[in-house]
């Protein structure tokens, strides 16, 4: 079956796993418009890092707002339109509301999230990229972004923890789980070419991709 199947595309897992580097390099090989997070326009994000109870709700409901009318657009879209790699899926938003809001702040969240959320349209395929926290940890070092150095291992770990957790069960579109510990698809052409090759010849609901040993 050909990628040109699939209209839209998300690429998705904790923060450092590679999904916007991976995004890009998809909507490159199928000629897709591209569909980015966009941390750095968030005026809270750098001091939500630094004092997670104070900032939370606001960096939370930004990033909300931020992304339904990223995806308002692309809920219009008809069958003729072309294709889109996002590096976002409006679902796992409340993942990381459950990991820093209090309980008041997330009955507030929960009740505009789910305002919103009929706007977002479903994809054809979401690619899950897991790794561990140590090679999150590593990563998220390595790239050396200002507003990421305050994050914490711990939780680095307690995000991980919980998207895996949340893909365990997710049913709402077609899932890729791809285990990215021992795949480089910036760098090693091999790699990418068998990830597209394994999104070609998806069947079911639910397959799974990894290296091994």
């Amino acid at each position: 079956m050909p990628l040109s199947r699939y209209r839209y595309i998300v690429v998705e897992g904790p923060i450092g796993v590679g999904k916007t580097s991976l995004s890009r390099r998809l909507a490159q090989r199928l000629e897709a418009d591209l569909l980015l997070e966009q941390p750095e326009t968030n005026p809270f994000l750098a001091r939500f890092y630094q004092d997670m109870p104070r900032y939370a709700l606001p960096t939370q409901l930004f990033f909300l707002f931020q992304r339904i009318n990223q995806l308002r657009d692309l809920a219009q879209l008809d069958l003729f339109s072309g294709i889109t790699v996002g590096d976002f899926l409006l679902d796992k938003d409340p993942l990381f509301a459950r990991l820093t809001l209090s309980a008041e702040e997330m009955h507030l969240y929960q009740q505009i999230y789910d305002t919103l959320r009929p706007q977002a349209p479903k994809p054809d395929l979401v690619i899950y990229l897991q790794a561990e926290a140590d090679t999150l940890i590593e990563r998220v070092r390595r790239r050396g972004t200002d507003y990421e150095r305050p994050i914490s291992e711990k939780y680095l770990a307690l995000l991980s923890e919980s998207y895996a957790h949340y893909f365990y069960h997710y049913n709402d579109a077609p899932l890729l789980v791809v285990n990215s510990e021992r795949l480089n698809f910036v760098t090693r052409d091999e790699d990418f070419e068998l990830l597209v090759q394994r999104m070609e010849t998806m069947r079911g609901g639910r397959e799974f991709f990894n290296l091994g040993e």
